[in-house]
């Protein structure tokens, strides 16, 4: 049990606060947020939070601006009880593909999310798989970007696939893929090769790699309309793999995603409960793994002023 934290659940990820919560035996404090008729968004604690560490837990998934509005709102509103150090746990950071100007006249939205959560009174922040990891450059305080990479591992090394070839969806992912190679006994690693005409459109043009009877594991940080990610297993596929699975650390799902993947060659589309599945989108081709206990690891060693790096190599020895 950890001393003098609490932690404080908003509407996007109570599932997985209670799990934290759970794991560390440490109190999800009494509050209440009310969404008036107008759309304003109000916290209070019922709590004194003077003098206390309170990490506040919020995925900023959709509804994307109402969720990041609640956890500013929240953390204005700790900053104001004289909380002494606010740490927003956010499992997915919305806006985050925001973060260049990909043409003239476009912001730098993830810039503007990083300044407004530090306005807000935000000490720390600990997200999962940026996005783009220049991002934690964006903030003035410490950004730690959690790998859901040993959550995969652990699933893998127990559903005991093996002739595996990790893919990169792309060639900005190919250091995520290596990483999870790495984990999964030096496995090799192929790239897909595609082309993004416009958003949440792209083409597969070809894959650069040996795919053929192997088991694929395409590993990657965002599952949006999957369009891109059922027409690169189909490709693989048609190249010769075995078995296609995909690895992806935020089920966005939007649009007709689940559908698409239902009709999919994917075997198993594996995500994190960074973002909560709705039951009206589970199916036996979606796996869901919990990131409760890293996420636990990770605020364990935070209190302790702990190597962050060694509570991922710990949390993957708890697997063993």
């Amino acid at each position: 049990m950890l001393n003098g934290i609490k932690l404080v659940c908003l509407s996007a990820n109570q599932e997985l606060t209670a799990k934290i919560a759970e794991i560390l035996e440490a109190p999800i404090m009494e509050s209440e947020l009310t969404h008036f008729a107008d759309g304003e968004i109000l916290f209070e604690g019922k709590q004194s939070f003077r003098g206390d560490k309170v990490y506040v837990i919020q995925s900023t998934c959709a509804p994307v601006s109402e969720r990041l509005m609640e956890l500013l709102v929240c953390c204005d509103a700790l900053k104001r009880a004289s909380a002494k150090e606010i740490t927003a746990i956010i499992p997915y950071f919305g806006y985050a593909r925001q973060d260049r100007k990909a043409k003239a006249r476009q912001p730098i939205t993830a810039r503007l999310v990083a300044d407004l959560l530090q306005v807000a009174g935000v000490n720390r922040v600990v997200s999962t798989d940026l996005h783009a990891p220049q991002i934690q450059g964006f903030f003035s305080c410490p950004v730690d970007d959690v790998s859901a990479i040993p959550v995969f591992v652990k699933y893998f090394e127990k559903e005991k696939i093996d002739n595996i070839v990790v893919v990169s969806p792309d060639h900005g992912g190919v250091v995520r893929a290596r990483k999870l190679a790495e984990k999964l006994g030096g496995a090799p690693i192929a790239i897909i090769d595609k082309r993004r005409p416009k958003p949440n459109v792209a083409q597969v043009v070809s894959v650069v790699g040996d795919v053929k009877d192997k088991n694929a594991i395409i590993i990657d940080d965002i599952v949006d309309t999957a369009g891109t990610l059922c027409q690169a297993a189909q490709v693989l596929k048609e190249m010769g793999a075995n078995k296609v699975y995909a690895a992806i650390s935020h089920g966005v799902l939007s649009l007709d995603a689940v559908d698409k993947i239902k009709t999919s060659c994917l075997e198993k589309l594996i995500i994190t409960d960074s973002i909560p599945l709705p039951e009206e989108k589970k199916c036996d081709k979606i796996e869901v793994l919990s990131m409760a206990a890293l996420f636990a690891k990770i605020i364990e060693h935070i209190e302790k002023g702990l190597s962050l790096s060694d509570a991922h190599k710990e949390f993957l020895k708890s697997l063993k």
